[in-house]
């Protein structure tokens, strides 16, 4: 998530939004907990959509790629809580309460969490710690917080057992169907091949022989091909679309699109 505050370094965040904006997230890199105090969150991974709103909470699985639409609603603005579960916090939980896990988990990526009086108690609990993210005691109380939401979970979903405590590397997967839907996040190379369950030699030894040229270069002309087809066919505008194509800027964009296609990206002409 971009720009929140940062309440507890690199665990608690606060985001807050009085206009909608649409989030190219990228990589979730841990599990990730989200507490939405007002407004609207949707996600979308790959193969789901989930929605929420006031007072619902919703766990988000590591390793995904995903896209956030920040929606303040009538009558109130977009704050959401973020609880980043880290993976050496979750194994050290783990030891403690003589946790283990054989199976891998297989259920879906992203679960809306069932309210309860404990996790609705919690999810007040925290908001103190937001609203006074300088006082000395933040901190140590938040990482508490931070095993405290572990417990409810748990508590209130044992499934989540296998959830939380996967620890296994991601396995091998379909790398041509795992490109051709995910071609459009601006993630490095390195993160497409950990998400594939592959070295970074053995993603590019693959690749090449999948796609008949590296990575960067199929990724490049992949998003120039999809722009493309948005410009001419959709008629949309190049500033519209650059941004969830997986380019930096716009003007990097335009550059690379005449150089490819020998003209600027503006709109329909002759194919």
């Amino acid at each position: 998530m971009t720009n929140p505050t940062e309440i507890v370094p690199g665990v608690i965040f606060y985001a807050y939004l009085s206009a909608m904006r649409k989030e190219k997230v990228g990589f979730f890199g841990h599990n990730t907990l989200v507490l939405q105090v007002s407004g609207q969150f949707t996600l979308e991974t790959a193969d789901q959509r989930i929605s929420m709103g006031r007072g619902e909470m919703l766990l988000i699985r590591k390793n995904q790629l995903g896209e956030i639409t920040k929606m303040p609603l009538d009558g109130e603005d977009y704050q959401t809580i973020v609880i980043c579960l880290q993976e050496d916090m979750l194994r050290k939980f783990a030891l403690e309460e003589q946790i283990e896990i054989g199976e891998k988990y297989t259920g879906p990526g992203n679960i809306l969490i069932p309210g309860n009086d404990f996790l609705r108690g919690f999810f007040q609990s925290v908001i103190p710690y937001v609203r006074h993210s300088e006082e000395k005691i933040t901190t140590a109380v938040g990482m508490l917080k931070v095993r405290e939401a572990i417990q409810l979970l748990l508590y209130t979903m044992p499934a989540l057992r296998e959830f939380l405590f996967d620890f296994s590397e991601p396995h091998k997967i379909d790398l041509e169907k795992f490109m051709l839907g995910n071609f459009h996040f601006n993630i490095p190379v390195e993160k497409f091949a950990q998400l594939t369950g592959r070295s970074l030699a053995g993603f590019k030894r693959d690749f090449q022989k999948l796609f008949g040229m590296p990575p960067r270069q199929w990724l490049q002309e992949r998003r120039l091909t999809e722009a493309r087809h948005l410009i001419e066919n959709k008629n949309k505008k190049p500033s519209a679309i650059y941004l969830d194509l997986g380019f930096e800027s716009l003007s990097h964009f335009s550059h690379s699109y005449k150089k490819k296609f020998g003209r600027a990206p503006t709109g329909s002409s002759a194919h």
